[in-house]
C-alpha cells in the first residue's frame, strides 16, 4: 500500500481549490436560479396578457352582436353598462392606495 505524503503548502492549494470549485458552483446556481425566476415572471406577464386579450374579445364579441341584432333599449344599456361597471370597478381596486392605521398604544395585556 503506497502513502499518501503532501506538504502542508499542497494540502492548502488543494484544499483551497476544491473551496474555488464549491464557490462557482454554487454561485450557477444562484444565477441559473435567477434567470428561471425572470423567465418566470415573463411567463406570467405573456399569459396575463392572453387572457386579458381573450376576455376583452369576448365582451367585444356579446357587445357587438347585441348591438346589430337587437332594438332594444334596456339590453343595449345592460351590455355596455355591466362590463364598463366590471372595468371601473377593476380598475379604481387596482389603482387605490390603501394604508393601516395603527395607533401603537402601550396597554397591559391580562391573559
Amino acid at each position: 500500500m503506497t502513502t499518501l505524503d503532501l506538504s502542508p503548502m499542497e494540502t492548502l492549494v488543494g484544499v483551497g481549490l476544491l473551496v474555488a470549485v464549491f464557490a462557482i458552483w454554487h454561485s450557477s446556481l444562484r444565477m441559473a436560479r435567477r434567470t428561471a425566476e425572470a423567465a418566470h415572471a415573463g411567463s406570467r406577464m405573456v399569459s396575463l396578457t392572453g387572457r386579458v386579450l381573450v376576455t376583452a374579445a369576448v365582451i367585444v364579441a356579446v357587445q357587438w352582436l347585441v348591438i346589430h341584432h337587437s332594438r332594444e333599449t334596456g339590453l343595449l344599456l345592460a351590455v355596455l353598462a355591466v362590463p364598463a361597471l366590471i372595468t371601473a370597478f377593476t380598475l379604481v381596486r387596482a389603482l387605490t392606495v390603501t394604508t393601516e392605521d395603527r395607533h401603537h398604544r402601550r396597554t397591559r395585556q391580562r391573559r
